[in-house]
């Protein structure tokens, strides 16, 4: 993959109970774009990621929440994970860090419980994405259009359902994140 994204930094938001192969493939794919990923969480350290119901790795936390600027990055992603899901969008400046993407336009891409940030967030009103299938009514009720496909996308945000899409998913964000910011969202 050609370095395409040189000199972009990208926040992956995510804390313990984080699905790992959610974090590694998209992480991996922004690395090797030429992007610099950092993970950023609600404490500092490191979280523990799994494997659907088994613990996985942990990852080290490069910046916890307090210490990260929304402005100091060009995109986000927010990986899936019942546990991490649940427990970011439970958090007030996990909520407002996401949303303040959303306002300034920047490429945001989610996958499979993700989307229960994006809920709580109050941004997904009229947007079509996708997600793990169980929360589709949570996403509905919030406002968005969602279908059962494997990568939506949506002026910036990008949206897939489950590990299996994460190949077509980790594409269409580089694409996504090449393209930079997005007005009129």
């Amino acid at each position: 993959m050609p370095a395409t994204l040189t000199g972009k930094r990208v926040a992956f938001v995510a804390t313990d109970g984080v699905e790992q192969v959610e974090l590694d493939q998209p992480w991996e794919a922004i690395q090797a774009a030429g992007a610099t990923p950092e993970l950023v969480s609600l404490h500092d350290g490191e979280i523990q990621a799994f494997q659907h119901h088994d613990k996985g790795a942990t990852r080290r936390v490069d910046r916890t929440l307090d210490q990260a600027d929304p402005g100091q990055y060009d995109a986000l992603v927010l990986p899936g994970g019942v546990i991490n899901g649940d427990t970011v969008r439970t958090d007030p400046k996990a909520v407002e860090f996401v949303k303040q993407f959303f306002t300034d336009g920047k490429p945001i891409g989610v996958i499979c419980h993700g989307g229960w940030v994006l809920a709580d967030a109050d941004v997904v009103k009229g947007r079509k994405m996708t997600s793990w299938p169980s929360l589709q009514t949570d996403l509905r009720n919030a406002g968005a259009n969602w279908v059962d496909e494997q990568v939506v996308t949506d002026k910036g945000l990008v949206s897939s359902r489950k590990p299996d899409d994460l190949p077509a998913f980790s594409a269409k964000l580089v694409e996504e994140i090449g393209e930079g910011i997005h007005r009129n969202r």
